[in-house]
């Protein structure tokens, strides 16, 4: 009787082993499935994963080296993001080309969130129905090329006063980058509100500050779980200042704009319609498939400034850094150009148009120095 206890015993607990070691196989098999293929990447470190590794140096330059010796399709753990890092012509094609509707979501970050109206401008909405009219408004109403001509006469004003005014400074120093950064801005804010705004002041370094937030790595967007880091790293104050000055100054845009249409609703007078005009317009008689809201206005005004001004007048500056370090660009720049350089008699456009057609330095800048060299 003992005999066949002892022997019920190990059968018991052969069974129970042999069907452990089943559920485990189970288990792991189910696990590796899950685990997904990803590419190589360099070694991380608990809880920052590969965070170190991107400091000392500008982060697409640290992007850059680590990805020269792990590949163009680099796996990176950034905080609690799981980052893939594609680096060569190639494969940028595929993802933002070829396989373009696949990579087109974009997460929602915090200064997407808190300055840019809960993600509902271009550049930080998600792909979707929203996204895809919102371009279609901005491709066929206000970049479109009969707008885009519109504008040329502002954009001729304001180049023949910038090389008047560096004309008449030759033997001096001058500040070149806060010259075309006025210039920019001059355009864009004629273009956008038919006037200069007396905000400048006020607005250049706000919009400098916007994308200072918004161009590096913030840290509470690598640990979205811990809800808290916003407000300990000071991140969310910061842009919550930045997004009511910016309100406040679009919020009086916008009013001025409706009392000036109301007035020359009134008194029957036609003015020239400009970006703003464009927006409410289409707010209150576009046929679109969603609500333009105010904020919605706003959020688009922004893009816009930050894109006419700020990305425009860094690409500008970085050809002028590479001519004068390559004299022989120069010399060959200078012979591209018309030979009456009169400010009332160049027509900017068509000058442009040409040098960036021989794709000479005009045409090369923005590959050599992007105004955004990470882009997720």
């Amino acid at each position: 009787m003992e005999q066949l206890q002892i022997a019920s015993s190990l059968v018991l607990l052969s069974s129970l082993l042999f069907i452990f070691m089943v559920l485990r196989m189970l288990r792991k098999s189910k696990t590796k499935d899950l685990t997904p293929n990803l590419p190589p990447g360099p070694r991380k470190l608990p809880v920052i994963g590969n965070l170190h590794q991107l400091f000392g140096s500008l982060p697409h330059h640290r992007l850059r080296d680590l990805a020269a010796k792990h590949g163009p399709i680099m796996h990176l753990q950034l905080g609690q993001l799981q980052t893939i890092v594609i680096s060569s012509p190639e494969t940028a094609e595929q993802v933002m080309k070829v396989h373009d509707i696949n990579f087109a979501h974009r997460p929602r970050l915090l200064v997407g969130q808190i300055i840019f109206y809960n993600c509902t401008d271009i550049a930080t909405a998600a792909y979707g129905d929203y996204w895809r009219q919102l371009r279609k408004v901005s491709v066929l109403e206000l970049l479109s090329p009969k707008r885009v001509q519109s504008f040329r006469s502002i954009r001729e004003e304001e180049v023949s006063s910038l090389i008047g005014s560096i004309s008449s400074s030759a033997g001096s120093i001058i500040n070149l980058s806060r010259m075309l950064f006025s210039v920019a801005y001059n355009i864009t804010t004629r273009a956008a509100f038919s006037k200069l705004r007396k905000e400048e002041e006020i607005f250049v370094p706000l919009v400098q500050g916007i994308i200072q937030v918004g161009a590096g790595f913030n840290i509470s967007d690598l640990f979205p779980s811990i809800k808290l880091l916003p407000w300990i790293s000071g991140m969310r104050s910061r842009m919550e200042r930045l997004h009511q000055e910016a309100d406040r100054i679009l919020e009086s845009i916008i009013k001025e704009h409706r009392a000036r249409k109301a007035e020359g609703n009134s008194s029957n007078e036609k003015k020239a319609d400009d970006l703003v005009d464009v927006l409410l317009h289409l707010q209150e008689h576009g046929n679109l498939d969603f609500s333009l809201t105010t904020d919605n206005i706003k959020a688009v005004i922004l893009d816009l400034f930050i894109a006419g001004t700020e990305t425009s007048s860094t690409i500008l500056e970085w050809a002028m850094s590479e001519l004068l370090k390559h004299p022989e660009v120069m010399e060959k720049a200078q012979t591209e150009l018309p030979g009456d350089m009169k400010p009332e008699s160049l027509d900017m456009s068509e000058a442009f148009g040409a040098a960036v057609r021989r794709k000479n330095a005009l045409h090369l800048t923005p590959i050599l120095h992007h105004p955004h060299p990470v882009r997720s």
